[in-house]
Formats: C-alpha cells, structure tokens, sequence
C-alpha cells in the first residue's frame, strides 16, 4: 500500500468482507481472459465462499490466482466543504478490503454443507428453510468455490493525510448537509482520526463524548440503559434493539471509560418526527448532558427538517419546554383535527 496511513487492520478487513452484501471476484480463465463477478459471498472454514452453477467461465478459473474485493463508500466530499473554489479538494472517503489467493473448487459434501450453510445465514437469516445435509441430492449440483484467507489486506481513506482544521469542516459539512449517511460517516472519521477536534454540534460536558450516530453493537448497551425506565414497563426488553437500530436518528454519550451513558432516538418521515427514549445514566444527572443530548437530536438531520417534533414524558416536562415544547392539547387548539388510534391486539 503506498499510504500506510490508511492501511486496516487484517480483522478490520474480515470484518468488512464478512458484512459487505456484494463481494467482487476477479480472475482469469484457462484461456488468460479476465474474468470480473459480483456475487453473493460469505466466510466458511477459512475462506471466502461462494456457489453457483457448475457451467460457465468460472469452472474454468479454477486452480487460478483470484482476488475477491469489497467496497464501503463512507461518503463523497464535495470540494466546498474545505475549499471555496478549488475543485481538486472533492474527496470520496471509502473502505475497501482485498482477499488474494487461489480459486478452488470445493467438493467435500461436509465442507460443501458448510459453505451453503454460511450463505443461507447471512442472505437468509430468517430461516424458513431446511438445513442442507451431505446426502442432499441438489447438493451434488452445486459449484461452490472458495478463496482461501491466506492474505487478507484492506484501506480505509477517511481523512487521515488532512489536517486537523479541514477534517473539522469536514464534520461541520458533514452535519449541515446531512444526507442519510452522514452522521455515520463522521463517526468514522472521528475515529480514524482522533486527533481532529470536537464540532460544535458535539460539545459535551466534561468526561463525556457526545456521537452523532450509535453503531449497531451499542444496542444491547441501549437495552441495558432503559430496560429500567419506566416506558418501557411491561413491554419485552428485547424490543429495544430492533427499535434503536430502525430509528433515522439514533445518538449518544460515552464516558472516558468508552461507557454508553446517554442515549436518544428519532423516527422521522420529514413532515414529523418523534422522540423516543431519552435516558442519561443516573451517576451522570445532573450535568447537563441531557441537555446537550435533547439538543443534538434536535439538530440531527432526520429531525431538523420536521415540522412537528413529537414526544412522550411523565417526568421531563421542564427540560422540553426550554426548547419549545408544549402540551399537546394546547398545540392542538390551533387546529381542527380529530386524533385516532387503532390498537391492535
């Protein structure tokens, strides 16, 4: 790699194409032509996998050197964003991860058996099939292939060769433009480059670190946050990832320790949005950083572009009043409308 600042880690690159929903396979065939599919990929027994059907140009690559690819774009940065005229500074920030190795056929029904299986758990992980077994007679019909793990690299361009004050503006570009994407990305250039200074927008009080989005692993911290609060009394705890991991705006706050310590979520169709589910760990009330959570999710960009914002509180009726809430039946008094609900059972 000629930049080794934007080299990952072998597990961080694992990680990519472990995940990624569409892997590219290039090669050669027995004749020397290039041979370039996306497919469908998963991680079995040490390799990449694949299957297919047992015809066609891919037999013929067997026994080849390959390389299997897989691509993230984080996002595109427009050139405004650091430089006011110069187009040169349009950027896309990416991650991209490489297996290299040769392509093999796999022909062993166990090996097979575990290769279909990995598939069906990633493209099919709601089940609703029967498990396939080596005395299968559709296996028999079956190409799987592979691309062993024996070389595994990856790149993660995410800002690091800029300096302090352009990633800065990167993340203020970043945030007033807000596309869906966005406060993911700059969480990942946050935290591959951890030298660049906190925005505005993400302030917080001292010993805590606010985030603009909240990866999918910090819901089982959410759960462990609110799964106490009462809201959330007689309805299954389990509910509570699924829901923060469908919401369009979804931050929170860490402690020095790296602790979940706040956390808020949104559902926002544009014309209205609602929060749900403010909690602040209670060793940490008290400082302000209930405020400056109500604050970010207001700002976040699924909610800034609401006409309505709409909560629930039992407790909290001060701290959402400073921003402007009021009562709902005062707000609808303004209004001619008749509010329904169908409860289903």
């Amino acid at each position: 790699m000629r930049r080794e600042i934007y080299r990952m880690s072998e597990d961080e690159a694992l990680k990519l194409l472990t995940h990624a929903p569409v892997l590219h396979l290039a090669g050669t065939t027995s004749e020397g032509a290039p041979l370039l599919r996306a497919l469908d990929g998963a991680v079995a027994d040490g390799a990449i996998v694949f299957h297919g059907a047992p015809t066609g140009e891919k037999v013929s690559a067997m026994g080849r050197p390959a390389v299997v690819s897989a691509e993230e774009v984080v996002a595109h940065i427009p050139s405004w964003f650091t430089h006011v005229s110069d187009a040169c500074a349009a950027s896309t920030f990416y991650r991209s991860a490489q297996v290299h190795g040769m392509l093999e056929r796999v022909d062993e029904p166990a090996a097979k058996v575990r290769a279909i299986a990995a598939l069906m758990a990633k493209y099919q992980p709601e089940g609703f099939h029967s498990p396939v077994s080596e005395g299968d007679p559709a296996l028999e019909g079956v190409l799987v292939f592979r691309v062993p793990l024996a070389r595994v690299d990856g790149k993660a361009k995410l800002g690091q060769n800029r300096s302090s004050e352009d990633r800065l503006r990167i993340l203020d570009g970043l945030w007033l433009r807000g596309e869906p994407g966005d406060p993911a990305a700059i969480e990942a250039i946050r935290t591959a480059c951890p030298d660049t200074p906190v925005p505005d927008f993400l302030a917080a009080p001292p010993g805590a670190t606010l985030h603009a989005a909240l990866p999918a692993r910090a819901a089982k911290e959410a759960k462990a946050l609110l799964e106490e609060e009462y809201w959330w009394v007689g309805v299954p705890p389990d509910f509570i990832p699924p829901v923060h991991l469908g919401s369009q705006a979804w931050v929170g706050a860490r402690d020095g320790d790296g602790r979940l310590v706040a956390t808020a979520r949104a559902v926002s169709d544009s014309g209205t949005a609602w929060i749900y589910d403010v909690v602040v760990a209670r060793d940490w009330r008290g400082r302000g950083l209930g405020r400056r959570l109500v604050e970010l999710v207001l700002d976040h960009p699924a909610v800034r572009v609401a006409k309505t914002v709409r909560l629930a509180t039992r407790d909290a009726r001060g701290l959402y009043e400073r921003y402007g809430f009021v009562d709902v039946e005062r707000w609808k008094r303004t209004f001619t409308e008749t509010e329904m609900v169908l409860a289903r059972r």
